[in-house]
């Protein structure tokens, strides 16, 4: 009937987490009435596309609006808003989604590694890899109290306000930075223990922390970022961790990805402690998408 939804779902991903699997479909079947079709490829789902009301994918090229005249939301899970088309090209009556839950898993790895770095975790397993089977007291300078701490959030929107709520419950004084007030950024890193980095890849955040903003950081002061790589100066950051200028940079995402050989910042430097892009890695990574598209009505 063509008046009922049809839910096409084309969600392959390398990683496990981010990869349509029987539980999270169960999820969205339990949350949706209509057709659910799930393809695998490219090819399956230009094929399906000219039937779908919803459309739920990785990926979607502008040009693919002409096979869809029945299309009204076009949804991915990611907050990249690089991955479907802009606004300016969307056909009348589609609605775009990004996915806006990222903050409650991504806030979790924040306090994982400012965990990792203040209760000497990160310490711990380099005396490790060194042979030392005791290290009771080299590990006394490396253990401090969270609670009381600074952090300042550049990049406070969805996902920087849910991280600073986890790191507040903690104890931990926040300061969020946006576009409105990104004017305080320099004088506000001079008394961070911490600065966590929840940045979109947008115009205008290039370098943003860049050799002179690492200057105004504390000695004892320690970066997490979990937005893009475009953010840092990456030959900057290398040189400070390097000179032991700044204490700790726990990066999530760097200006090339995948990491190659020769980013400066591939080298085993200082307090340097690198993720693949896997801060948001979770098996509920899709079903709490699923979920909030339902609660904001995008399913019906």
């Amino acid at each position: 009937m063509k008046s009922a939804n049809r839910y096409l779902l084309w969600l392959n991903w390398p990683e496990g987490a981010f990869r349509l699997n029987a539980r999270s479909l169960a999820v969205f079947k339990g949350l949706v009435r209509g057709e659910v079709k799930v393809v695998r490829s490219e090819r399956a789902f230009l094929r399906a596309l000219p039937e779908a009301t919803h459309a739920v994918v990785w990926e979607f090229r502008r040009e693919w609006f002409a096979r869809a005249p029945r299309l009204r939301v076009l949804a991915t899970p990611g907050a990249g808003r690089e991955l479907l088309p802009k606004d300016g090209e969307l056909p009348p009556g589609v609605v775009r989604v990004n996915g806006t839950f990222h903050g409650a898993i991504m806030g979790e790895t924040v306090v994982a590694c400012i965990f990792a770095h203040a209760r000497g975790l990160y310490a711990a397993a380099g005396f490790q890899r060194r042979g030392v089977l005791w290290p009771r007291v080299e590990m006394t300078p490396f253990c401090s109290l969270v609670a009381g701490t600074k952090a300042v959030i550049l990049g406070y929107g969805h996902v920087g306000r849910a991280i600073g709520a986890k790191l507040e419950a903690l104890g931990v004084e926040v300061k969020g930075i946006a576009r409105r007030n990104i004017g305080e950024l320099g004088e506000s890193l001079r008394e961070a223990d911490w600065l966590v980095m929840a940045l979109p890849g947008d115009t205008g955040t290039d370098d943003l922390i860049d050799a002179a903003m690492l200057r105004r950081m504390k000695r004892t002061a320690v970066i997490v970022n979990v937005g893009r790589g475009n953010a840092i100066d990456e030959k900057a950051l290398a040189s400070v961790l390097k000179s032991r200028r700044i204490a700790g940079a726990y990066l999530d995402v760097f200006k090339r990805e995948p990491l190659d050989s020769s980013s400066p910042l591939a080298e085993n430097l200082p307090g340097l402690v690198r993720l693949p892009h896997a801060s948001a890695f979770a098996p509920e990574y899709l079903p709490m998408f699923f979920r909030e598209m339902a609660a904001a009505g995008w399913l019906k």
